[in-house]
């Protein structure tokens, strides 16, 4: 149980009145006896919040395992002790912030921080989308970037996401290194950090740079002309899609003006990202209402991208990987040579596709950490709408670069009289149907998370939808992937991945069903298979 001793050596050194006053509200509160403020100081002061792969992310509020100041500081002061290890003493770092609460104060707090240990930061004047920060890195010659964002997480949380030199995500070694200076950090108090306001603001430069290379991706004589709906999810995209698509020639869109200014609230969602059901609905409502040709939604800090369309019984969302292979398929179609990769999780079409067009293939781990360093990349995606469609300028999940990507195809198609799900019809009939899907527990438990993974481990089934399925334990490892905490089930036309998720309280299974044939027929009995797995892997996990 947190003790009182705890709690004022950090009210002690906490700056911020907000997270102070929640503080002495929580005390108050669980001295008179309310179980749930108890439960949450405990949970708030069991430990620091997990410096990772993912950096820090996490809900707001006082305390070390949550995301504030005190937090915040040390991280910075952490990772600026990495970076003059490192022999980057007087290099810039960039550093930018979406919308969230709190997220423009954690970013100024970084730039002092950073400034002050001699380091050379550039802070975004505003927020901005996090692939334009990431572009900055290679834009500005920096030896990392820090952006505060949780993506698409809950409004309650936030997030500090750390990249280094080469324009990707932390990995193993250095996120270790990182967080091992934080722990030193944390043994004394943040005011003996050294801060300075000795850092540049950076704005017009770094956005009309990103602008004018996202412009680039169309060629000069392509068409132009499509008729589309934009979401900004309550997120930072929509200025600078604004520019991009002025910029690049498209026609402008209709916009889903309930949702395309940032607010960090997110009011119209109950999560803002664009995979949870009904988080489009006012997109899909207006593209049908304008009779669009497709529907874009973006994330809140625009890294994700989601594709909508009409099909013969209506609208819907494409999956990550409908429209992953379709991204690849353009690519191929346009001679992009290159590494076309994905990650474990996601469809293993992509793998047929660059083998029939002669590219190599690569299989990563979970996150553009891994993908964007693939070498050689020529286009990486994961399932969870994650795409590099300019690796060469962002080696990182880019959800404007995609649009661009997407508007063009959806351009040609229409030029031709064809539209996006003509296009994935053709896709199936040459390579087959891949039907992907995914199961996601969401839990308030953690444990809930660690022992399902220890029953599948300890008892993995033998037959999934009928089918015989071996089992790999992907937590050993193998000479093309890392080892990670998650299984792989493979059978004959049937394909598994359980995996807990790195950023969110969640088990997460990926499903794949496969099917040759007559494209309707095809279709039926995937449709049919994968219903039946989904029914058997819920019953194996248990949850």
């Amino acid at each position: 149980m947190a003790t009182a001793e705890q709690f004022a050596a950090w009210r002690a050194q906490d700056p911020d009145a907000v997270t102070t006053a929640e503080l002495d509200a929580l005390i108050a509160a669980a001295a008179g006896g309310d179980a749930s403020a108890q439960a949450e100081l405990d949970d708030a002061f069991a430990g620091p919040l997990t410096f990772g792969t993912a950096g820090l992310r996490g809900k707001l509020g006082p305390g070390p395992g949550r995301m504030n100041r005190v937090v915040v500081a040390q991280a910075a002061a952490g990772l600026a002790r990495y970076l003059l290890d490192n022999g980057h003493a007087l290099q810039p770092v960039i550093v930018g912030y979406d919308a969230r609460h709190n997220s423009a104060v954690f970013a100024r707090d970084t730039a002092e921080i950073l400034a002050g240990a001699g380091l050379l930061p550039l802070l975004c004047s505003r927020p901005l989308p996090t692939p334009v920060v990431a572009f900055g890195i290679r834009h500005f010659g920096c030896a990392a970037a820090v952006v505060v964002t949780a993506s698409h997480n809950p409004p309650q949380d936030n997030g500090y996401k750390v990249y280094l030199g080469d324009g990707s995500q932390i990995v193993p070694p250095a996120d270790a290194d990182i967080a091992s200076r934080i722990g030193a950090v944390a043994a004394a108090p943040i005011s003996q950090i050294v801060r300075s306001s000795n850092y540049r603001m950076v704005d017009a430069e770094l956005v009309d740079a990103y602008v004018a290379r996202a412009a680039s991706l169309v060629a000069a004589d392509a068409p132009r002309s499509v008729n589309w709906v934009y979401t900004a999810m309550h997120g930072v995209g929509a200025s600078v899609v604004d520019a991009v698509v002025d910029a690049a020639g498209f026609d402008a869109p209709h916009r889903v003006t309930e949702q395309i200014d940032p607010d960090p609230d997110f009011p119209t969602v109950a999560f803002p990202n664009p995979e949870e059901p009904g988080a489009i609905d006012l997109a899909l409502a207006l593209a049908a209402t304008v009779g669009a040709d497709i529907a874009i939604a973006n994330d809140p800090d625009a890294d994700r991208c989601a594709l909508a369309a009409p099909f013969a019984d209506g609208w819907r969302m494409l999956t990550g990987d409908e429209l992953g292979v379709l991204l690849a398929d353009d690519a191929l179609r346009r001679g992009t040579t290159g590494t076309y990769a994905c990650s474990v999780v996601s469809s293993t079409m992509l793998a047929a596709m660059a083998a029939a067009h002669g590219q190599p293939f690569a299989t990563t781990l979970t996150g553009f950490k891994w993908i964007g360093r693939v070498p050689g990349l020529a286009f990486g995606y994961e399932e969870a709408i994650g795409y590099c469609s300019d690796p060469s300028a962002v080696p990182d999940k880019d959800g404007i670069t995609t649009l661009v990507r997407i508007l063009a195809l959806a351009a040609a198609l229409k030029a031709e009289g064809r539209t996006v799900a003509d296009r994935l019809d053709e896709i199936a009939t040459t390579y087959g149907v891949y039907l992907n899907s995914g199961l996601s527990f969401r839990v308030a438990d953690l444990t809930l998370i660690s022992d399902a993974m220890a029953r599948v481990r300890s008892q993995p089934p033998t037959e999934l939808a009928g089918e015989p399925v071996t089992a790999v334990d992907l937590a050993e490892g193998s000479a093309d992937l890392p080892p990670t905490d998650g299984m792989l089930f493979t059978g004959a036309s049937v394909r598994v991945v359980v995996r807990p998720s790195g950023t969110e309280p969640k088990l997460k299974c990926y499903l794949q069903v496969t099917a040759p044939g007559e494209l309707a027929e095809a279709r039926t009995a995937a449709a049919a298979k994968l219903a039946r797995l989904r029914t058997d892997m819920t019953a194996v996990l248990g949850l």
